[in-house]
C-alpha cells in the first residue's frame, strides 16, 4: 500500500493551486481523443559550455586539417581504437557518445551544428540566463521561455495534473514565474509519509479540513485527488521497461523520473533537467577514455535508455510524443589550451531525439574552421539560431506558434525540418505578462 507526510501534501497543493492559478482543470485526466496535444517537451541543459567540436567532429576536408591544427593533442581521430564514429561523409561522433549513433542510424536523433545563442556574452551565467529566459542580451524579463509557452500554448488538455515538472532541488530559468511547475526528484515526493495507519487517517483529516467551498479548500481536496492517482501508479516500486537500463547517476536517474512520470499519464507537457560538469579548461582528453569520454557516455546512454524505455508501454510507444532536446549556454574556443582543454567559445551542436525527429541528419549551415571563417578568428561561428529550432519544436510539436511571446524580439523563423508535424504561421505578436505573473503561489520545489 501507498503510505500516503505533510511534505508530501504541501507538494500537492502547490500544484493544485498553480492549476487553480492558471486555469487548468486539476481533476482526472481525460482520454486521449479528448486532449488536443499530448506531446511532451523535455529540455536537457548541459551546464558548463559543452565542447560541441568534439563531440561531432570533422572527419574529412579542409576542415578536418584545421581542426587536427588546432587540438594537435585534444583531436578525436579518425582511426585506431578511439576514433570518431561516421555519422555521414563530413563529421563523426565523439565514441563516449555511442549510444547516440544508434538513435541517429535508427532517424530518431537529429544534430543541428554552429547552433546557439547568439550573445557575444563568454559568462556562464549571462549565456544561461539569456538562454533560459529566451531574451538575449536581456536580462529584464520575469518569465522563462518555457513558462511563457505554458501561458501562450491555446491546446493544452482540459484536464491536467501535472504539466511542467523540474527535476532536481532547484527551478531553472526557463521555468521563471511558471505557476505550473514543481520540482521534484522523485514522484515519491509527492505523497503523505509515516505508518499506513496514521496516514489515512491524516487523510481523512485533511478531507474534513479541506470541506469547504473556496479556492483554497478545492485545491487542498483536488490535491489529495491526485495523491490517490498517483498512489494508484505505486511509484515507489518503478521498473523500467522494455529492459532500459539508465547511468547510475543523478542524471540517470532524473531521466527516469521522467520516464516515470510520463507513464503515469499526469497530462505531463513540460520537463526539464540538468547534466553539469562540461567546463572542462583542462585534460579533456580526445577520444580516448577519461572525464569527457565518460561525461558524454552519461548522457548518450542516458538518452537512449529513456527512448527504449518509454518505446512500449502496454503497447503505447510514447516515444511518438516526446521530442528532447539538449542545449548548452556556449561551445568552445577552436584551438585547444596549454592545459590540454578549451576555454570559453561561441558556436556549439544542439540534440534533438525522439520518436518524431526527422533523425539521421546534421542540419545548419557550416561555417567552415578557416580563421577568417571563425566567429572573432577564434570560435566556432554560429549560423543557427537556438531561438529557431526550440521555435520549430514549439509550433510543429507543441503547436504553439505564438513566437512574439515565447521568444519576444525574434523574427523571420523557418522550420529546418527537424521534426515532424503541421507548419503554422508563426504570432510575432509581443504580449506583455499580465500583472504579478512571476508571483509564485506554490512551492517550487520538494527537499528531502
Amino acid at each position: 500500500m501507498f503510505k500516503p507526510t505533510r511534505r508530501g501534501f504541501m507538494v500537492g497543493c502547490s500544484t493544485a493551486i498553480a492549476a487553480w492559478a492558471s486555469g487548468l482543470s486539476f481533476t482526472a485526466f481525460g482520454s486521449a481523443e479528448d486532449e488536443p496535444n499530448q506531446n511532451i517537451l523535455i529540455a536537457i541543459f548541459l551546464r558548463g559550455g559543452v565542447d560541441g567540436l568534439n563531440i561531432v567532429p570533422p572527419i574529412a576536408g579542409d576542415d578536418r586539417g584545421y581542426y587536427e591544427s588546432k587540438r594537435p593533442r585534444i583531436a578525436v581521430p579518425t582511426t585506431g581504437a578511439n576514433a570518431a564514429l561516421p555519422l555521414d561523409d563530413r563529421f563523426g561522433l565523439h565514441p563516449g557518445a555511442a549510444a547516440l549513433q544508434g538513435l541517429f542510424q535508427d532517424k530518431k536523433l537529429a544534430i543541428v551544428h554552429a547552433a546557439g545563442l547568439t550573445s557575444d556574452t563568454r559568462s556562464h551565467f549571462d549565456a544561461m540566463q539569456f538562454m533560459e529566459l529566451g531574451t538575449p542580451d536581456s536580462k529584464s524579463s520575469t518569465t522563462g521561455w518555457l513558462t511563457r509557452h505554458l501561458q501562450s500554448a491555446s491546446n493544452l488538455p482540459s484536464q491536467i495534473i501535472m504539466p511542467a515538472v523540474a527535476i532536481g532541488n532547484l527551478q531553472p530559468t526557463s521555468l521563471l514565474g511558471s505557476r505550473e511547475s514543481i520540482g521534484m526528484t522523485s514522484p515519491n515526493d509527492f505523497n503523505f509519509g509515516g505508518h499506513w495507519y496514521y496516514g489515512d487517517r491524516q487523510r481523512e483529516a485533511m478531507r474534513r479540513l479541506y470541506a469547504g467551498s473556496s479556492w483554497l479548500h478545492q485545491a487542498g481536496l483536488q490535491t489529495l485527488d491526485a495523491i490517490d492517482v498517483v498512489e494508484s501508479a505505486n511509484p515507489g516500486t518503478y521498473t523500467p521497461g522494455n529492459g532500459a537500463v539508465y547511468p547510475n547517476t543523478t542524471f540517470g536517474r532524473s531521466l527516469q523520473t521522467v520516464a516515470q512520470v510520463i507513464r503515469m499519464q499526469l497530462g505531463l507537457q513540460v520537463a526539464t533537467l540538468d547534466l553539469g560538469g562540461w567546463d572542462t579548461h583542462e585534460y579533456q582528453g580526445d577520444g580516448g577514455a577519461g572525464y569527457f569520454f565518460d561525461k558524454l557516455a552519461e548522457l548518450g546512454n542516458g538518452i537512449a535508455a529513456l527512448l527504449l524505455d518509454l518505446s512500449n508501454d502496454n503497447g503505447a510507444d510514447h516515444t511518438k510524443r516526446i521530442t528532447v532536446v539538449v542545449m548548452s549556454e556556449f561551445g568552445r574556443s577552436f584551438q585547444e589550451n596549454a592545459s590540454r582543454g578549451t576555454d570559453h567559445g561561441h558556436g556549439n551542436v544542439m540534440l534533438v531525439a525522439g520518436g518524431a525527429v526527422n533523425g539521421g541528419q546534421i542540419y545548419g549551415a557550416w561555417p567552415g574552421l578557416a580563421t577568417d571563417q571563425l566567429y572573432d578568428r577564434r570560435d566556432l561561428a554560429i549560423t543557427t539560431d537556438y531561438r529557431r529550432v526550440l521555435s520549430e519544436i514549439l509550433i510543429r510539436r507543441m503547436g504553439n506558434p505564438k513566437l512574439g511571446v515565447v521568444f519576444p524580439g525574434y523574427q523571420n523563423y523557418s522550420p529546418l525540418g527537424i521534426v515532424q508535424g503541421v507548419d503554422v504561421e508563426p504570432d510575432y505578436t509581443v504580449v506583455t505578462p499580465p500583472p504579478n505573473a512571476n508571483q509564485r503561489l506554490y512551492l517550487p520545489t520538494v527537499q528531502r
